[in-house]
């Protein structure tokens, strides 16, 4: 995949912060410290613009990137962080709940999963819950340059089995080092969330269209 254009757009907690152009999105969700920026940055082939942070709990808004004009990855705050308070854990997960299941341009998230590690008990409650809402779904496995070759196999077998995982659905390693999985993951990407050109310029009409309307209803 070629990226011609990324850029940070907005740190939103709410919907009246969401962009409004109604381009596909997709979510990164995961326990914190993960590694979704960086697995965002090498989506991307850019160093930091998703900004990497040793503090786990850090991210605390629904973070907007726009790639190519044409699609947002959405890097949403890390759950499972115990030093985080209950009332800010409670709070986030309202907004990450709402915002899964009432965004209409959401169309994949991607759940970043340490392929080093069994699968937690907060990784399995998110993946059950994607599910039951049937939430179009990947799961990926980061860190894999973290484990020898020879270990891959058993280590994947390992997140499909404690997820409970069909034998179709998409699991895909991947390395922010050495940029293993990345072609594989814009695929699915792509499958999922990324307009044409001729989309693009159909969405625009759209929402012109719908400001016009508005506009007209406000001097009603």
């Amino acid at each position: 995949m070629k990226i011609t254009s990324a850029e940070f757009i907005i740190s939103a907690v709410g919907p009246a912060q969401y962009p409004e152009d109604g381009l596909p999105e997709v979510a990164l969700a995961g326990r914190s410290n993960v590694g979704k920026s960086s697995l965002i940055n090498k989506l991307i082939q850019r160093r930091n613009l998703a900004r990497t942070s040793s503090q786990p709990g850090k991210t605390q808004q629904l973070n907007y990137y726009r790639i190519n004009e044409n699609v947002y990855f959405v890097d949403v705050p890390g759950y499972g962080f115990a030093k985080v308070s209950k009332t800010q854990r409670e709070a986030w997960g309202k907004m990450i709940e709402a915002y899964i299941q009432e965004r209409e341009p959401l169309k994949l998230v991607m759940q970043v999963i340490d392929l080093r590690h069994p699968p937690t008990k907060d990784d399995v409650l998110m993946y059950n819950w994607l599910t039951h809402y049937n939430i179009p779904l990947c799961i990926v496995a980061t860190k894999a340059d973290k484990l020898p070759k020879s270990q891959w196999q058993k280590h994947l077998k390992q997140v499909r089995v404690t997820l409970g995982m069909r034998p179709d659905a998409p699991l895909i390693m991947f390395s922010a080092e050495t940029g293993a999985g990345r072609e594989e993951l814009w695929e699915i990407i792509n499958k999922y969330a990324v307009q044409s050109p001729s989309e693009i310029d159909e969405a625009k009409t759209v929402n012109a269209g719908l400001s016009q309307e508005s506009s007209a209803d406000e001097l009603v």
